[in-house]
């Protein structure tokens, strides 16, 4: 199995994607980018074009992997809306606290769309910049919006 390694831009971002076939290994952002492809369900759903993310795998999900049981209750969130960290612990059978933890540690974002988790009272955090996790979900809205 040959992992592939790219990059595109999504704002003033740069998204990195580690993957081979229709597996995700990592996703990271980052201020600056690299060459090589991307899967094109990335690169779609950063264009705005779907949210057809579910098509990919991630290795978060797979069985034993820490927090894989959050992660596939996160997958689950449907594109354009959000779950609170205690609905999303609720679901799992795990405090918030603990689904905050997997957020935070979570290997490929978007593929496990953590930016759908949010506080109780406000949007709640993100890394590496709150103001990505605002965008994301903007983003989703405006391809709702056109589908």
């Amino acid at each position: 199995m040959a992992l592939r390694e790219g990059a595109c831009r999504f704002g003033l971002w740069w998204v990195h994607v580690t993957w081979s076939k229709e597996t995700v290994y990592s996703l990271r952002f980052a201020r600056e980018g690299a060459g090589g492809e991307v899967p094109a369900q990335v690169r779609s759903y950063l264009n705005g074009k779907s949210c057809r993310l579910g098509e990919l795998s991630s290795v978060a999900t797979a069985d034993g992997v820490p927090y894989s049981g959050v992660y596939r209750v996160v997958r689950q969130i449907p594109c354009g809306e959000t779950r609170t960290y205690a609905e999303v612990g609720a679901k799992a059978g795990t405090s918030p606290r603990v689904v905050g933890i997997a957020m935070r540690r979570n290997p490929t974002p978007l593929v496990v769309p953590c930016h759908r988790v949010v506080a109780a009272h406000d949007i709640g955090g993100y890394t590496p910049d709150v103001s990505l996790k605002s965008d994301l979900l903007a983003l989703e809205k405006k391809i709702l919006s056109h589908i």
